[in-house]
């Protein structure tokens, strides 16, 4: 059997299969079973060139090859996120498989491979472009991305610090906090949400802005265009400051530098399989149960 190695989504883009990649976290117990699984259906189905690369756990970096048309990712969340940091830079699209929990990110159950797999072939997909953020200490060149969000902490996990936001050179606010969440729509519904921030559509292009445990009775969240240029400024008895990136890549920065924060250059694309249910709003009353009566 031979597949078309050029197919057109439902919105009009084109998904190459002339080679695509399987990026799989060992750490999940049964992440490597589905993994196998998925390559013996890819390869029934004709697919002519597979290539596997592991992980090991949800922080560890996976290879990157640039002529990968598609990557699958088995995983959870947190290894999609990995994949989006490395893979996008290219324009690959990810298509995620859930072995982990929640699963917002990576949305085919392993029971369902063969039939998410048909629906590639046959073009029943979208390919989303969904907003990344970057982030930078004041003068480096060195940046880093991130799908979700960027957490800025004190040096010491438990100190509260002092953070002056700054939007378009211009003074906002300040806040006496545990730390300051700047996140993109695709973030919205992880730790932001935690902190008490909106749930935002994932195609808008905007910004949320979430303090950590503020010592205020008035501070709320705040949701930005997407085209400001945020600047964080911390006042703390330590010679650093955390800017960690989707939870997982973490920097320390010298205290006395701003971090500046901005929308990225490139999107992640996601490839998302239609149905009548696995929208963002039936996504949100699955997995969070969102809108759903005590009663249900």
């Amino acid at each position: 059997m031979k597949i078309s190695t050029k197919v057109q989504s439902r919105n009009n883009k084109t998904l190459s299969l002339e080679k695509v990649g399987i990026i799989y976290n060992v750490r999940h117990e049964s992440a490597e079973e589905v993994a196998n699984t998925l390559e013996s259906v890819l390869k029934s189905r004709g697919f002519p060139d597979i290539a596997k690369y592991k992980v090991h756990g949800k922080k560890a970096r996976s290879e990157v090859d640039s002529k990968i048309g598609l990557a699958f990712v088995v995983g959870g969340d947190g290894t999609f996120l990995g994949a989006a940091r490395s893979f996008s830079p290219y324009g690959t699209p990810l298509f995620g498989i859930n072995t982990g929990r929640l699963g917002f990110l990576s949305q085919l159950k392993p029971s369902c491979i063969e039939t998410g797999i048909d629906k590639i072939i046959n073009g029943d997909f979208v390919i989303d472009e969904r907003l990344m953020i970057r982030n930078s200490a004041e003068n480096e060149k060195e940046f880093h991305t991130a799908l979700n969000d960027v957490v800025i902490k004190g040096g010491e996990i438990s100190r509260t610090a002092q953070l002056f936001l700054y939007i378009n050179n211009r003074h906002v606010c300040d806040y006496l906090a545990d730390g300051l969440i700047i996140s993109t729509p695709t973030g919205s519904t992880a730790y932001t949400l935690s902190a008490g921030g909106p749930v935002v559509v994932p195609e808008m292009e905007a910004f949320v802005i979430v303090p950590i445990c503020p010592h205020s009775l008035t501070t709320r969240p705040i949701v930005i265009p997407a085209d400001e240029k945020i600047e964080v400024k911390v006042k703390i008895d330590s010679e650093f400051i955390s800017v960690t990136s989707d939870g997982q890549d973490s920097i320390k920065v010298d205290s006395q530098k701003t971090i500046c924060i901005s929308k990225n250059e490139y999107k992640a694309r996601l490839i998302t399989l239609k149905s009548d249910n696995n929208g963002f709003y039936g996504i949100l009353r699955e997995k969070l149960h969102w809108g759903i009566s005590p009663h249900s």
